[in-house]
């Protein structure tokens, strides 16, 4: 989780955007852009993945199976 805090605070704050201004692009709530920026470990996928989409981050599996 560490590593997502810093790329989506780095990720924000490159775009000029405030908290408030990243949720509402989202559509989720302050507090969950607050809540990604400082690790907390209950915030949902879903969630996440609304956040990553409004930044332009997309996320990669990589598996050693293949």
């Amino acid at each position: 989780m560490d590593k997502l805090q810093k790329i989506v605070k780095q990720h924000r704050k490159l775009s000029g955007l405030s908290q408030k201004e990243l949720a509402d692009i989202s559509g989720v709530g302050k507090t969950v852009i607050f809540d990604i920026e400082h690790g907390k470990e209950t915030v949902r996928l879903d969630t996440i993945k609304k956040v990553l989409d409004a930044l332009n981050i997309k996320i990669e599996f990589k598996s050693p199976l293949e």
